[in-house]
Parts: structure tokens; C-alpha cells; sequence
């Protein structure tokens, strides 16, 4: 029985080890790429590490009066950072009225709500278009921001969430004389942060992540996201692929310190459900 247990370990050990290993594979693809010559990425011959270590890259790719990364980079935060706050505070209100506040057609808002889900996003693609295009946003960050502040799918998770939050917390905030707003704020909310990281989490990283949409309406320099950024190094015409990598490798850097900083918030969203002692 001892033995069997022993093997067993071992087997979870081997497995825990070669996920670790195709999970960072990609990392060290990107880094080693990142700070190696195109020379070196264009020869036959595989190194384990850069021959030369060329942190020249890093110039290069901010020092490019073509792809202005450095303008992309923060763009992409504000958009990133305004849509994630968006989400959370229009499509958690949203969710809290659908599942606590009675309403006469709260189901029926509700379906519909659910409905847009089932909508491919081809579908609204262009009237989307027509319509920032219409309000002279073309080019702005409000185009680019504004149509992404609210999402259906958020508001589906959101109200689910709520309905299995504890009723007795907001009977007391009631007894307390809390309206349901000052309940929301003041009582439901704090107790929802590992759910609200989580939520949070993806919403960021979708916004950050995004290309088609940032790529019809950033008709501009001024105007790109990382990833329209990323996708200039390499055309039909140009191809940098070291300095891609290098502009991969600083585009993903802000994710990874951002589930870095929310991870304990997001684990204690799953272990506790959102409820804090």
C-alpha cells in the first residue's frame, strides 16, 4: 500500500513537471527570441541560449518612428482599464437589479439580455461600425472604448453570482435603513471581491487581447493598441522578428503582473465564493 502511494506521488510529480515544462515553453521561446539577432533566429543552427545577446531589441522597438509602441502600450491601458471598470460597475449593477430588486419585467430584461449572447459577433459587427463611424469616432479612443463598457455576459455571471448571495447580510443592511443602492455599495460589493477580480480578470484581458475591432476603428498612428502595434512587424513588405518578439514579450508583460497581483483575491473568490468572513 505504501508502494502504491509512493508511485502514485511519483506519477502526480512526473505530470506536475511536464505541464510546468510545455507551460513555460512558450516563455523561453519568446524570450530567447526577444533577445536574439535575426541572424541567430535565421540560422539553421538551434541554441539553446542567444549566441549574442542583442538587448538592442528593446531601442529598437521604441525607438521605431513607424510603430509608435510607446503610444500603443498606453492606449491599450486606458482601454483596457476603462472597459474593465466599465464592466464591473454597469454590468454588476445590472446583475445585482436583475437578481435582487423586484421588477415587473426583470425576466423578460433578463431573456433578452441572455438572448444577445446567441448573437454571433459578425452579426452586430458592421451596424457597431455604422455607428461609431456615425458619431464622428472613428480614430478616438471613445470608439474604441465605449462600445465594450457593457457586456451581456458579465451581467449573466453577475446575476447568478448574487442569487446565491447570502439574503440574510441584506436583510440586515435593510433593518440598518441601507436602500438597496446603499446596500449594493455598501454591503454586497465589498463581499464580492474574489468574484469581481475574476470577472475583472478576463475582462481586461479580452480588452487587452482584442484585435479585430481596434484594427477597423484605429484608423491611425496615434490611435493603435499593442496588438495592431505587434501586427506591423511582420507584412507582406517588412519582416522583424526580433523585434516582434521583443514587442510580444513587453505586451505581455502587463498581464502577467496583473494576475500576479489579483491571483490571491481571485483564489479566495473561488475557495469562499466571494463571501469574507
Amino acid at each position: 500500500m505504501l508502494h502504491e502511494r509512493r508511485r502514485y506521488a511519483l506519477l502526480r510529480w512526473a505530470l506536475l513537471l511536464v505541464g510546468t515544462v510545455l507551460f513555460l515553453l512558450p516563455f523561453y521561446l519568446l524570450l530567447r527570441g526577444a533577445l536574439s539577432t535575426e541572424a541567430d533566429l535565421a540560422s539553421a543552427e538551434w541554441h539553446w541560449l542567444p549566441p549574442s545577446w542583442e538587448w538592442g531589441n528593446l531601442a529598437a522597438v521604441f525607438g521605431d518612428r513607424t510603430v509608435p509602441m510607446g503610444r500603443a502600450l498606453l492606449n491599450s491601458t486606458v482601454i483596457a482599464v476603462t472597459q474593465t471598470i466599465g464592466v464591473l460597475v454597469l454590468s454588476g449593477m445590472a446583475g445585482y437589479g436583475l437578481a435582487r430588486i423586484p421588477y415587473r419585467w426583470s425576466n423578460a430584461v433578463f431573456w433578452l439580455i441572455t438572448i444577445t449572447l446567441l448573437i454571433p459577433a459578425a452579426v452586430t459587427f458592421v451596424p457597431s461600425f455604422v455607428l461609431v463611424s456615425s458619431l464622428g469616432w472613428i480614430s478616438t479612443l471613445r470608439g474604441l472604448i465605449i462600445p465594450g463598457l457593457f457586456q451581456a455576459l458579465a451581467t449573466f455571471l453577475f446575476r447568478q453570482f448574487f442569487l446565491s448571495f447570502p439574503k440574510e447580510i441584506e436583510e440586515a443592511a435593510a433593518l440598518d435603513g441601507l436602500s438597496w443602492w446603499g446596500t449594493f455599495w455598501r454591503v454586497v460589493v465589498p463581499n464580492s471581491g474574489g468574484f469581481a477580480a475574476a470577472i475583472g480578470t478576463i475582462t481586461f484581458i479580452g480588452s487587452w487581447n482584442a484585435f479585430l475591432w481596434p484594427l477597423v476603428i484605429g484608423r491611425t498612428p496615434d490611435s493603435w493598441t499593442v496588438q495592431i502595434a505587434l501586427s506591423t512587424y511582420l507584412t507582406a513588405q517588412t519582416s522583424q522578428i526580433s523585434q516582434l518578439f521583443m514587442a510580444a514579450l513587453i505586451a505581455i508583460l502587463p498581464l502577467l503582473l496583473m494576475f500576479l497581483f489579483l491571483q490571491r483575491w481571485i483564489v479566495q473568490g473561488v475557495e469562499r465564493t466571494g463571501i469574507s468572513d
